[in-house]
């Protein structure tokens, strides 16, 4: 067992604290405990009784083995299920997104060492809730909403070394579609902004 190994399920704890499966104590219990792993029978025990989550190495009803963990289930969802849902992952890089892309219901962002930028002036929203849970760590984050929208900070858990920039209309809290801001920024801002005018705009 390696430490992908571990990381992989820390990951998929952390999409699970992200929609509500886990409370934070105990994703903090969990994520110890996956870290200390010596075996995957350890791992296993994090993420058992979790829907949707099992490790690839355990026998499945046609023998089959591949070797990895694996979500079996959209967050939120059951095995089997079709989800509006979208995971945006970098390393040492930068992630954007804007022009015309697809936004879901739910976005997780997960960055390290990156700056994260995400444009939503001309996507297309699936919905009037778009829930975006940022997981990102040493690199700032800037989100663009339109200037009818409204956007929701209450449920980030965690800004470190950084803070929080909302430059948008505070009279717009009921706009539409609402954006809703989850998770956690570690060494770096979060600017939240509506997009600017003019000949220099961005």
């Amino acid at each position: 067992m390696s430490d992908a190994d571990r990381e992989h399920v820390v990951g998929l704890l952390e999409q699970a604290i992200g929609h509500g499966v886990l409370g934070l104590d105990e994703f903090t219990t969990r994520t110890d405990t996956a870290l200390a792993a010596r075996t995957r029978g350890e791992l296993n025990i994090v993420l058992a009784d979790l829907p949707g989550l099992r490790h690839r190495d355990a026998p499945t009803p046609s023998g089959h083995d591949p070797g990895r963990w694996e979500n079996t289930a959209p967050p939120g969802g059951r095995p089997g299920e079709e989800q509006d849902y979208l995971q945006l992952t970098a390393h040492g890089s930068t992630l954007k997104r804007s022009g015309r892309w697809v936004a879901p219901s739910r976005i997780l962002v997960r960055n390290k060492y990156g700056e994260t930028h995400l444009d939503f002036t001309e996507a297309h929203v699936a919905g009037h809730v778009v829930s975006v849970d940022l997981r990102c760590e040493w690199g700032s984050v800037t989100l663009i909403i339109p200037e009818h929208a409204a956007i929701d900070t209450n449920n980030i858990t965690e800004v470190k070394w950084g803070a929080i920039n909302d430059k948008t209309h505070p009279n717009q809290a009921s706009g539409m579609p609402r954006y809703v801001v989850s998770g956690r920024v570690r060494g770096g801002s979060l600017t939240i902004r509506h997009p600017r005018r003019g000949i220099f705009a961005t």
